[in-house]
């Protein structure tokens, strides 16, 4: 999907996205909130404290703030194709801290810290997904991570839920194996893959087990958490 069609979409975007996850019984907040504690909790173990982020494919801008709030960064920059979205964000979660732009304007180089992207892969043609993954590779610095978030194929509700958003109907699914492999094409080190939300709401009294449950590829999203090597 370009730019333009998604220009389409940046004002609807709440609504239609929590139209397509009512199934779920959650809302998207229910979900962005719960990533970005996994990722922060993951670099936690790891002994990161980034403060520098980049939010790659930051739509509206909602999870820049979550980034920011998480791990009490210096800098979040979100970065989209869709000018309409960037124009939204910086409305709503501008701040002094939290600014976003277009990706031809973002022009730090190996300066951040982590970088952050949810099922912006999906969107993105084929044979443009290595030229996206090296943008961010060039924008961390080495030994920076990449906690890159996507829609599990193997989860047949997650297949139903995009089938019925409006904006996922030209996804291609990326399917973990495949995602690790893009990765470490482009130089990135796997640290670890995570499979997340096991239990739509009404199973919610079973979420305490979705931790032990991580490495069970069935969960309805998954995290490669990666890393720019040192050298």
């Amino acid at each position: 999907m370009s730019g333009t069609e998604f220009d389409l979409h940046a004002d609807t975007y709440d609504a239609d996205l929590n139209q397509a996850l009512s199934l779920s019984g959650e809302d998207k907040d229910y979900f962005a909130n719960r990533r970005v504690q996994w990722a922060a909790q993951c670099l936690h173990e790891l002994h990161e404290s980034p403060s520098r982020i980049l939010d790659y494919g930051c739509g509206i801008g909602d999870t820049s703030q979550l980034l920011q709030s998480a791990f009490t960064a210096q800098s979040v920059v979100g970065v989209d194709i869709s000018l309409r979205s960037i124009d939204l964000a910086s409305k709503r979660n501008g701040t002094a801290t939290c600014q976003f732009m277009s990706f031809a304007d973002y022009h730090q180089m190996e300066s951040i810290d982590l970088a952050y992207c949810n099922g912006v892969f999906h969107h993105i043609p084929v044979s443009m997904r290595g030229s996206a993954v090296e943008y961010i590779f060039c924008r961390l610095r080495p030994g920076g991570l990449f906690s890159f978030w996507e829609n599990n194929p193997w989860n047949p509700g997650t297949r139903y839920i995009m089938s019925q958003c409006i904006f996922d109907h030209d996804a291609v699914m990326i399917p973990p194996p495949q995602a690790k492999s893009l990765l470490q094409e482009c130089g990135f080190e796997i640290v670890r893959t995570d499979y997340c939300f096991f239990f739509p709401r009404f199973l919610k009294a079973l979420r305490f087990l979705e931790g032990s449950l991580a490495s069970f590829p069935v969960g309805a999203q998954y995290q490669v958490l990666c890393r720019r090597p040192l050298r």
